[in-house]
């Protein structure tokens, strides 16, 4: 089977947007496949014998995007994008969830790997989630566009290019915010203070 193009999935969010309920009948099973190719990489990141496989990620991810009303669904990299952010929260409502129910846990810092991904989940995988998370959202008090960028490329495995044309910005931006970004989380996550 072919992979749809960007275009097609832009005019059946389009057409969902608009009411036509054939489209989103379309839309779905690309939808799903986007969502596991997604959770697939996620799942990859934490350590053996994680409970949450990424077919309960997707499930998981995909009631929550199906049930959001009234958002205008501007083109693939927009769907990507806020499929990003929900898988985020699923994560890390899950590790939330796996860290009450623990009753605590050593909380450790976690590194950057300049290679592919801004944070390899170290340890558990709970505890550096809900570390990444909250750093995340430290980061986005700081510089609103340099976690939006984090999110959509290591959330989202948006290119650089699908990250400009989603946040409408310059791919050098995109650049600069994702090398920021990346410097001021590990800073964060590995406790070290810079004068």
């Amino acid at each position: 089977m072919a992979e749809p193009s960007s275009g097609e999935i832009t005019e059946l969010l389009r057409l969902w947007n608009d009411g036509d309920s054939d489209a989103l009948e379309k839309l779905t099973p690309l939808v799903y496949r986007e969502l596991h190719r997604l959770a697939v990489r996620y799942v990859a990141n934490e350590r053996p014998g994680h409970t949450l496989q990424a077919t309960g990620l997707v499930n998981e991810a995909y009631v929550r995007l199906i049930d959001w009303r009234n958002i205008q669904w501007q083109n693939r990299a927009h769907f990507v994008a806020v499929s990003a952010q929900l898988m985020r929260r699923v994560l890390v409502d899950y590790a939330r969830s796996r860290l009450y129910a623990k009753r605590g846990g050593n909380l450790h810092p976690v590194s950057l790997d300049e290679a592919s991904a801004v944070v390899p989940i170290m340890g558990d995988g709970v505890t550096g989630l809900l570390e990444l998370d909250i750093a995340l959202d430290r980061l986005a008090a700081v510089d609103p566009r340099g976690a939006q960028v984090i999110e959509l490329r290591y959330f989202g495995g948006l290119s650089v290019e699908e990250t400009a044309e989603a946040m409408k910005i310059s791919p050098i931006t995109v650049i600069r915010s994702w090398n920021f970004a990346k410097a001021w989380l590990l800073r964060e996550l590995s406790g070290i203070s810079v004068s």
